[in-house]
């Protein structure tokens, strides 16, 4: 009984703890949003331009930063992953 009382406390818990944790990273939290809103505002034919071009050097720095990172770059992935996901598949991009 006293189990099932702890896992229904943590289960209750998680969605504040996931608000601290996009909290601590206000910055990621933006890059992520502008990520997301590209993707969802751009026609394919507009991602499939942008697909070839090379980053800009700020987009470098944001890659190296992640990969500098695990932590960040799971968090990052976590938020953007699905919108992305979505649209490639709905452009044709991913089978």
């Amino acid at each position: 009984m006293r189990k099932r009382l702890y896992l229904f406390a943590l289960v209750l818990a998680l969605p504040a703890l996931e608000g601290v944790a996009r909290a601590q990273h206000p910055i990621m939290d933006e890059v992520a949003n502008k990520v997301v809103y590209r993707y969802r505002h751009s026609t394919c034919e507009q991602l499939w331009e942008r697909r070839g071009q090379p980053q800009s050097q700020r987009e470098q720095q944001a890659v190296q930063f992640l990969r500098d990172d695990p932590q960040m770059r799971a968090a990052f992935i976590d938020r953007v992953a699905a919108p992305i996901a979505n649209k490639m598949f709905e452009c044709g991009m991913i089978p």
